[in-house]
This record gives structure tokens, sequence and C-alpha cells, in this order.
């Protein structure tokens, strides 16, 4: 007899998680709200995990939220929030034509939106650039592997876990972190990038920092290097690999290793580079 076949729906609901469908359904009905207006952080609150668990379950984006739940036969709510209609069309635009081409004007077009209501919504370009980068970035994803994974006292075993996390957050389609990481390369200067890196900078040093300060203290990482310059030294390698990755030319002789193998040799890598100097003991005369 053959096997039942699983429905679309099913595998829909499956992949998100009936906990999360229901977590949104209650959110719904106490805020009043269609489940497609209801925020992200309701959502989350309401499942008992944080906004980044909520966000990394999902795979980066609520829209398979509202999948799963009119897969479940329930109507998630008539078109996608503004917030979300304006993000989704800046990450659009940012992986098609690059940062400059995400102007409020040219968003809210794609959007169907007015300028003022991006206005309304965000308060100005720099905060929707700022919400953009948090949705697609691997910031988000990084600070709760550190802040909710327990103990981290295999040095190897988190290097390559985080090269993992940060090779599927900037491989994941659309782009959007690999288009902001070249503008970052090509106009550092620039006030969009600024406000990215003044935004976000803490962030990165309270989190990788936090963990490299541990790390340094417990001896398993030499104490001789910068801060700045550690962080630098742990995460350049693969993003700058992951940037260029899709641009290297196929030709005999110069094919690139798959994804697995690079997170492994630059972990190696780091682990040889960042290991404490060997202590020399004085020869008894």
């Amino acid at each position: 007899m053959p096997a039942p076949q699983t429905s679309t729906a099913e595998v829909i609901s499956s992949a998100v998680g009936a906990d999360l469908i229901q977590a949104a359904l209650r959110a719904a009905r106490a805020l009043g709200k269609d489940v497609a207006d209801v925020p992200v952080i309701a959502i989350a609150r309401e499942a008992g995990i944080s906004r980044s668990t909520l966000i990394r379950r999902l795979g980066g984006t609520r829209a398979a939220l509202d999948a799963a739940v009119a897969a479940a036969g329930i109507d998630p709510g008539g078109q996608a929030p503004v917030r979300t209609r304006a993000l989704d069309a800046a990450a659009t635009l940012i992986e098609t034509s690059g940062l400059a081409a995400a102007t409020l004007e040219a968003i809210a077009i794609q959007a169907q939106c007015s300028v003022n209501t991006l206005y309304t919504t965000f308060g100005g370009r720099d905060e929707l650039l700022r919400a953009l980068f948090e949705r697609h970035s691997p910031l988000l994803a990084i600070e709760d592997f550190f802040d909710n994974d327990g103990d981290r006292g295999d040095l190897r075993a988190t290097v390559r876990a985080l090269y993992g996390l940060i090779t599927d957050t900037l491989t994941r389609e659309p782009r959007v972190a690999a288009a902001m990481l070249a503008e970052a390369l090509a106009r550092p200067g620039s006030p969009a990038i600024q406000n990215l890196l003044g935004h976000n900078a803490p962030r990165i040093l309270a989190s990788l920092g936090g963990w490299l300060s541990g790390e340094i203290a417990a001896g398993r990482i030499r104490d001789d290097v910068a801060l700045p310059l550690l962080i630098q030294q742990l995460i350049a390698p693969i993003a700058v690999h992951l940037l260029i990755r899709p641009a290297f030319p196929t030709l005999p002789g110069l094919e690139l290793p798959d994804l697995d193998t690079v997170c492994d040799s630059f972990t190696d890598t780091f682990i040889r580079a960042a290991a404490p100097a060997p202590s020399r003991k004085k020869k008894t005369p």
C-alpha cells in the first residue's frame, strides 16, 4: 500500500512549527489584529522565546509564519504591513542595484506606499536601513548564539559553529548583508555605512568581544592582540570569502572547495593564529 502523500499545507506548517502558529494566533487575538499585523516581538513573547530566536526559526523573515498560518486554513490578513513591504522592497533594491538605489522614493514605489508613510513607520532612511540590517545580517543570530547556547568551553567547536552561522546568513537570499558589506568596502565613509557602523559596532564588541575576552582570560586565546584586531581576524576571512565567492571565475584548476570545507579551513587557521604562544621554560644551569 503506497505511503500517504504529505500535503503542501502540512509541509509548510511542519517547517514553522505548530507552537509558533498557535503563538501567533494567541497574540493576534490578544491585540485584536490580523496575524500579519502583529509585531514579531509580540509573537516571540507569546511563544516564550527571544525575537532573534523567532527570526532564526523562521529563516530570517516572518513571511514563512504568515504562509504557515494560511496553510493551516486561517487568513493571516490582507496586504502585508507597510513595515514588511518596505523592508522587502529595500532588500530587493539593494540586492539588485546596490545601497544607493534604496532611496525612500524608490522604496515607496516598490512597497506601494507614500514616502510620508515610510517616515511615519521608520523615522527616516537611516532607521529603515538599520531595521533592514537587523533583519538580514548575522548580528541577531550571533547575539542569540552567545547569549542562549550555554557554555562555550570548546574553542574550535565554537568558532566552527560561528562560521557556519555566518555562512548560512550571508548566502541566504536576498543577499542584502553581502551587498551592504560590499558597500562598506567600496565607500566606508558614506553616511549610511557610518550610521550602520555607529549603531552596530558596540553590539558586535559586546557579543563577540565579550566571548573573546573570556577565552583570553581562560588562556585559550593569546592576550597580545588588540580586541578589535582579534574580532577582525575572526570574521574578516569568512566574510570576504563569501562576498567574492559568487564572482569567482569557473576555470579549470581554480575550483573553490565547498562551504563546509571552507569553514573548516578558516576555523583551523584562526585557531592556529590565535593560540597562545607556548611557554618557554628556563634552562637549568
